[in-house]
């Protein structure tokens, strides 16, 4: 589009909207605009992410998967392993966890020579995965949006989008206190995507945001903690992950709420430590910080991806649920495909299965 117009507007600096525009930005003039003064403030700032190809639905397992060379080149992923232990009475959802998870058993004893502070007394099953990495999230967000520059796009934080209103072929997109214009607008606002295509004149999709709290601990004991794998309690009812010398410790919670900059629950949060606390032998002396970010899923729990049947030039980018980071390549090579770029790899079904109008009735 010439002049002071957009190929593609952005809405949403988080890594949605940056793996995005770093696909879409070689195909045209890109602009991401972010609400916050800075990117990634909401979920994408306060992940715990992990990238482990079998977490998650199936088509989101899908995009892991061919996100991995990615993530790999982009030099953004570490050595990390993930265990899953449980309690006695938590057989059946271990067994679950084994299967959906592809552990591999492993004894309570190599369990707890792994993870010192487990409590031997009290884990009864253990399984471990050796592939998944820890992902640089800050550095991932920095590298798309480096790309997002280097291409010629713009970013502009403190920027929220406040109206939409179609014009001609494409939109009129408020922002900042200035309209600019695109030929199509890639709606990835996280858990407001639906307020957004409000603004557009369209029906929501049905997102649902679920709150995630998490509490930052000291080095149990003063341990070195950096190689320790991530530990969840069978179920996910609980999980530990070292960070930056520092111990991770989350409820594993999932409570429905409206978009807004989420906090951590204090009963919650308790609750959580307190379940963290029965698998392990060192007691929680002192939370040094505590935050909560917003998982949003659409209701089938898959991401949705691509352009609405009512506006295809209005385009979805929207449910990662959780699994934004380690999907992302993945799903933005998806996106430029539908929208005109290389092909992405993925099977017709898969495409199929990310589009907005299987939620549509």
């Amino acid at each position: 589009m010439a002049g002071d117009g957009w190929d593609h507007v952005i809405i949403g600096g988080g890594i949605a909207g940056l793996s995005s525009g770093a696909h879409l930005a070689p195909m045209g003039r890109v602009l991401v605009c972010e609400g916050e003064s800075s990117l990634g403030y909401h979920a994408s700032g306060r992940s715990a992410a992990l990238y482990e190809a079998e977490y998650g639905a199936p088509v989101t397992r899908a995009l892991a998967r061919a996100s991995g060379a990615d993530l790999a080149e982009m030099g953004v992923l570490s050595p990390r392993g993930f265990m899953v232990v449980g309690r006695p009475q938590d057989a059946a959802a271990f067994a679950q966890d084994t299967v959906d998870l592809k552990l591999t058993p492993i004894s309570v004893e190599q369990a707890c020579l792994r993870v010192p502070i487990l409590n031997a007394q009290a884990v009864a099953f253990a399984g471990a995965a050796e592939g998944a990495q820890s992902i640089d999230t800050d550095l991932m967000m920095q590298l798309y949006a480096r790309r997002i520059r280097h291409a010629g796009g713009q970013i502009r934080p403190s920027s929220p989008v406040t109206a939409l209103e179609r014009h001609g072929a494409g939109w009129r997109v408020r922002t900042g206190g200035d309209w600019v214009e695109a030929r199509a607008v890639v709606n990835a606002a996280g858990a407001w995507a639906d307020r957004i295509a409000a603004m557009a004149g369209l029906a929501p999709i049905g997102l649902q945001p679920y709150r995630r709290s998490m509490a930052q601990l000291p080095a149990p004991g003063g341990r070195d903690v950096s190689d320790w794998p991530m530990v969840v309690g069978a179920g996910e009812t609980w999980f530990a992950k070292p960070e930056a010398g520092k111990l991770l410790v989350s409820p594993a919670d999932a409570d429905p709420v409206e978009p807004h900059d989420a906090w951590a629950d204090d009963m919650v949060l308790a609750e959580g430590l307190a379940r963290y606390e029965e698998m392990v032998t060192e007691p929680v002396t002192r939370v040094e910080t505590s935050w909560a970010g917003l998982r949003s899923y659409a209701p089938d729990r898959t991401l949705v991806l691509g352009p609405d049947p009512a506006a295809p030039g209005f385009i979805w980018c929207a449910g990662q649920g959780g699994q934004g980071f380690l999907s992302a390549p993945g799903a933005a090579r998806v996106l430029a495909e539908m929208l005109g770029g290389p092909a992405s790899g993925q099977p017709a079904a898969i495409l199929a299965a990310l589009l907005p109008e299987r939620l549509r009735i």
